[in-house]
């Protein structure tokens, strides 16, 4: 991998609101709760049956559509009811470790979470809009080897806080919560789009995926459409219609290989779910159509899966399912065990694809220059604290 050359810039985000509370103190963090866990939560503290609907709404739009963190700046509630949700709940995000930002405009945020555990979000902006990459969990069980995060161990899952506070952070870090005053819909969408294909399998994590991002398209909140939000597995095959009925967002598939020799190296989670098994769920996938194809994700490893006879067996694999096909140039890391497929390789790759009717787009590698691909900034994080640890010692 060659880093490229332009300045990058580092810092610790600075976010212009109060600091929450710190954990700990007895008080219940309203982010990640449900609309019925935040009406039951709200319950339980005193709020009247008859307005709880109603402080539900408020409260709701006060964190999500407006961003803000101190009761006390939620002016449409009675001072009274401000002090008693302030000694009863915390709004709490988690913390930005550290903040980088790429020369071609991506940034990337090392989290900090419950335990002192780190994830990683990355923000790729694209013609005055962007995408989130969103981690699910810390660490990963799959084991894939040319997947940095895969040489993590999984340690546990994001709660849905943590995984909606990435979003939240993200917006922070964007000025994108609307100003004093104005509808969020005058502001410029600058996360337009949050694609689950950060740290861990999602579908491993499914109930605290699904209600962050049933808070991430709430129509009173962040309000994206679910056609903005891409799940993104190795290949879970009895959670996949799941996905369809209880988050209805896009899937994508990690597939990466032609034959089960090969993927059973790749994404081992093949081995209990082989290609023609997934193949048989994604057809059978209730959301799928011309307008909500699959995307099939297929990184370009030198020499092991990136054969003409390779392009034509993805081909007859995905016949007959509404697809497109993402070819991704491997992002090398540090003692990686593969090495990027050669540009003119992968561009003949790309036109078999094409040619046979298929969207066949190679992903520009972005963020190179500041360990973009995922779980090498967690990775850089640690070594740091272990030298320090070594160096006290």
């Amino acid at each position: 991998m060659t880093a490229a050359t332009a300045p990058i810039t580092q810092d610790v985000l600075t976010i212009p609101r109060k600091a929450p509370p710190k954990a700990g103190d007895g008080r219940v963090n309203l982010v990640g709760l449900t609309r019925d866990g935040l009406r039951a939560a709200l319950l339980e503290a005193g709020t009247p049956e008859r307005q709880a609907n109603m402080r539900t709404s408020q409260v709701w739009q006060w964190i999500y559509q407006k961003g803000v963190r101190d009761f006390a700046a939620m002016t449409s509630l009675a001072k009274d009811y401000r002090a008693l949700l302030s000694a009863r709940f915390v709004i709490a995000v988690p913390e930005v470790a550290r903040r980088q930002v790429s020369s071609d405009g991506t940034r990337k945020y090392l989290v900090r979470i419950d335990g002192g555990h780190e994830v990683e979000a990355v923000y790729i902006p694209e013609d005055g809009r962007g995408t989130l990459c969103v981690s699910s969990q810390v660490g990963c069980t799959l084991t894939c080897p040319f997947c940095h995060t895969g040489t993590q161990k999984l340690v546990r899952n994001l709660t849905a806080a943590e995984i909606v506070g990435q979003i939240m952070v993200a917006r922070d870090d964007l000025g994108e919560w609307p100003a004093p005053g104005r509808h969020p819909k005058d502001e410029t969408r600058l996360l337009s789009n949050i694609v689950l294909m950060g740290m861990g399998e999602p579908l491993y994590n499914f109930g605290n995926v699904r209600d962050a991002m049933k808070i991430a398209m709430d129509g009173e909140g962040i309000s994206l459409s679910r056609r903005r939000i891409t799940l993104s597995t190795s290949g879970v095959v009895p959670q996949i219609a799941r996905t369809a009925g209880e988050i209805g967002c896009l899937l994508a598939v990690s597939f990466h290989a032609t034959t089960d020799e090969v993927r059973d190296r790749l994404v081992p989670i093949n081995r209990r779910w082989p290609i023609a098994t997934l193949l048989d769920a994604l057809r059978a996938y209730p959301k799928l159509s011309n307008s909500e194809r699959i995307t099939f994700e297929y990184v370009m490893l030198d020499g092991v899966n990136d054969s003409d006879e390779d392009a034509y067996r993805l081909i007859e694999h995905i016949r007959g399912i509404p697809a497109k096909v993402n070819l991704i140039p491997f992002n090398e890391w540090p003692g990686a065990p593969y090495k990027r497929s050669g540009d003119a390789r992968i561009r003949r790759f790309a036109d078999i694809i094409h040619k046979a009717g298929y969207a066949s787009p190679v992903r520009t590698p972005r963020g190179e220059d500041i360990m973009a691909a995922c779980g090498q900034l967690k990775s850089a994080s640690e070594r740091a604290r272990k030298a320090v640890r070594r160096g006290a010692s």
